[in-house]
């Protein structure tokens, strides 16, 4: 079992985003998500400093999945919003997703300008399956966002965190 899981993850790789695969980006995320993203939200995610935490995810070469992240300092404390993540159904249960949400949880633990306390996301309450998963890696739901979603229903969302570490409040 261990040697295939460790050639599913030869095949896994991440690339950061740029002008030229943005339109990569646009397509998987409107095939992943039922929300159309804005203009800002793709230029955000090609900020230089949130390239660690922003990918274009292949599996064998193929464009299969995309992660994308913000910075926020909430409370004098420097957090990481996990804004989207997904792949393509056909290659879930491959390892894609959690190779993809690994990198992102070292990226924050090594990120030290500002360091990063917590990273933080919301799921859709009727998305189960995302929420074991978020679970499996560590993240446990403290609330749930009342009409958080305003175009899908249900509209609510739990709110799941992970602590990344005891972070020095921010001056």
């Amino acid at each position: 079992m261990s040697s295939s899981l460790s050639r599913s993850q030869q095949r896994i790789s991440l690339s950061s985003l740029t002008l030229n695969n943005l339109g990569t980006v646009r397509k998987l995320n409107s095939v992943l998500f039922p929300i159309k993203y804005s203009e800002k939200f793709y230029q955000d995610i090609l900020l230089p400093e949130v390239e660690e935490f922003c990918k274009l995810v292949y599996y064998n070469d193929v464009p299969v999945g995309t992660v994308c992240c913000r910075l926020e300092i909430v409370e004098g404390r420097a957090k990481l919003y996990l804004m989207t993540m997904g792949v393509l159904a056909p290659y879930r249960s491959r390892g894609v997703g959690s190779q993809s949400l690994q990198h992102v949880i070292a990226a924050a633990a090594a990120h030290s300008k500002p360091k990063i306390s917590t990273i933080y996301l919301h799921v859709q309450v009727s998305n189960d399956a995302a929420k074991k998963f978020y679970e499996r890696h560590g993240f446990k739901e403290v609330g749930v966002h009342q009409g958080y979603y305003k175009k899908i229903t249900p509209h609510d969302a739990w709110i799941l965190e992970k602590e990344i570490g005891e972070a020095p409040k921010l001056e």
